[in-house]
């Protein structure tokens, strides 16, 4: 995540031939900056060479219009403007004036941004239930919309908003420090006037009244309403499941309390073979503590990859030293020992249950929301009742591509619903129609997987998954509905593009 200290490419104040573009991008800097310059059209624009979000190379990214996507995790930026137009990356990027003169480019300066008008006809007071990647990034594009409205925004947590993802890979392995996780600054609420109620847990939704309850009795008036309550774990109901060794993981204290388990364990077993579990597992192989899983199923994550990629996913984590229990169950935890069905005792030091998630739908159901496998929205992301928004995990939506609704349990999705719900409360009436994307990390080897996919008839692999270097489709009907790859990141974009616009 830090950004390369010496600066790529030829220097662009002395200017370069225009032909260079010839490929549609051109790697460059001014002073100790690193320019990217790309011709779109009959346009050549300069643009920050590194993505706002975890510094991915945007030359190896996707042109697409008059916007760059990023590779590493489908960032977009709009050319013209700099503005991180598509989650992950909240930050804009600097845009940078180019001149042409004799054949050559010149870029010399940043050019000014050029903040815009809320609008007419705007709330003057919207309030925001939860403190995840949803409700942040609806927040933050409310703000950065010139919204000059009151927000207050609740969450339970005891932090500020993190960023998620890295609680389950680089932070928990080790290799990040705590000070990257916040997704802005202490200061940032104060200075962007968001009033940030942490450890505030609300109890009720007044429809009628445009208010909402909290534990402590404070009722808090809205006129926009968006819910982002997002998921809690699954708990385990087995004998022993309340002993002081067993985690979950979720929130920043839980991946705290999971460090400081590991500075005296030396042997932990993490229960399901989910995305979490296996980041999990890899997390404390770097920590250098013997790792077993224990899991129902035959395959680490057939459900959703399917064999191949199942057996790739065993193999590669076999090869860090995993051991798996699969087509088992634990019965039971005794102090330091742990039962699986199977009739194996193992003696554990640490254990952390991943075996899923549930959308917190108790407000939504209190307050009359339509409910179906989740709270149900609109193409806006609004509920059945008129000012009341839902995104992240528990919105159900109308998914174009698939043609289905759906509901995902995204950290991407759920921020970009959280910007696209910002907007249509701000009366935009801009509908949700992106392509769900995540990304997983195991070891050193990503995994990007676009679309949805819940069942399928076919898959289809080009390249090689053992070597690491593939592309698999997931098809019903000779329709592709998701893709999954491996170091193929320009594939994915491309992937990506495809489905939106098949859905326009």
């Amino acid at each position: 995540m830090a950004q390369d200290q010496s600066p790529s490419g030829p220097d662009l104040t002395q200017g370069v031939p225009v032909i260079a573009l010839d490929g549609g991008k051109l790697l460059g800097h001014v002073g100790e900056k690193d320019i990217l310059v790309v011709r779109t059209g009959d346009e050549i624009f300069a643009i920050d060479a590194q993505c706002s979000h975890y510094h991915g190379p945007l030359v190896d990214g996707l042109l697409d219009g008059s916007t760059v996507r990023c590779p590493w995790h489908h960032a977009c930026f709009d050319l013209r403007s700099g503005e991180a137009i598509r989650a992950p990356a909240l930050s804009p990027l600097s845009c940078w004036k180019v001149e042409q003169r004799g054949g050559k480019l010149f870029v010399h300066s940043k050019l000014e941004k050029q903040e815009r008008p809320a609008g007419q006809d705007v709330p003057a007071r919207v309030v925001i239930i939860g403190g995840g990647g949803a409700g942040f990034a609806a927040a933050e594009m409310l703000r950065r919309q010139n919204y000059q409205g009151s927000i207050v925004m609740m969450s339970a947590d005891t932090a500020a908003p993190v960023d998620r993802p890295n609680l389950s890979k680089d932070y928990l392995a080790g290799s990040a420090p705590e000070d990257w996780l916040p997704l802005r600054s202490d200061k940032y609420y104060s200075k962007a006037g968001i009033d940030l109620r942490l450890q505030t847990e609300v109890t009720a939704i007044d429809v009628a009244a445009g208010q909402v309850t909290t534990a402590d009795g404070d009722k808090v008036p809205y006129d926009r309403l968006l819910l982002a309550t997002g998921a809690e774990p699954v708990r385990l109901t087995i004998p022993g499941a309340d002993q002081p060794n067993v985690h979950m993981l979720r929130t920043l204290d839980d991946s705290r309390a999971i460090i400081t388990a590991t500075g005296s364990a030396r042997r932990a077993l993490v229960i399901g073979a989910s995305f979490i579990g296996l980041e999990v597992a890899a997390a404390l192989r770097a920590r250098d503590i013997e790792v077993h899983v224990v899991a129902p199923s035959k395959r680490p994550m057939e459900r959703v990859l399917g064999a191949e990629m199942g057996d790739f996913i065993r193999a590669l984590h076999e090869e860090h030293g995993v051991i798996f229990h699969l087509e088992d169950a634990v019965i039971a935890i005794e102090g330091s020992k742990v039962r699986l069905k199977s009739g194996e005792l193992h003696e554990i030091d640490l254990i952390v249950a991943g075996i899923g998630v549930r959308p917190r739908l108790a407000l939504a159901e209190q307050a009359g929301l339509a409910i179906d496998n989740g709270v149900v929205v609109d193409t806006y992301l609004e509920t059945t009742v008129p000012g009341i928004y839902a995104a992240g995990d528990i919105a159900r939506w109308p998914d174009p591509h698939t043609g289905q609704a759906i509901r995902v349990e995204h950290w991407v999705v759920a921020e970009h619903q959280g910007q696209v719900a910002a907007l249509n409360m701000l009366g935009r009436q801009q509908k949700f129609e992106a392509v769900p994307f995540f990304w997983s990390q195991h070891y050193d080897i990503p995994i990007n997987y676009v679309g949805h996919a819940e069942s399928w008839d076919d898959v289809a692999i080009d390249g090689d998954i053992s070597a690491k270097d593939c592309a698999v489709q997931y098809k019903s009907n000779g329709r592709v509905l998701a893709t999954v790859t491996i170091y193929r990141d320009l594939e994915s974009l491309e992937e990506e593009v495809r489905m939106e616009r098949q859905n326009a």
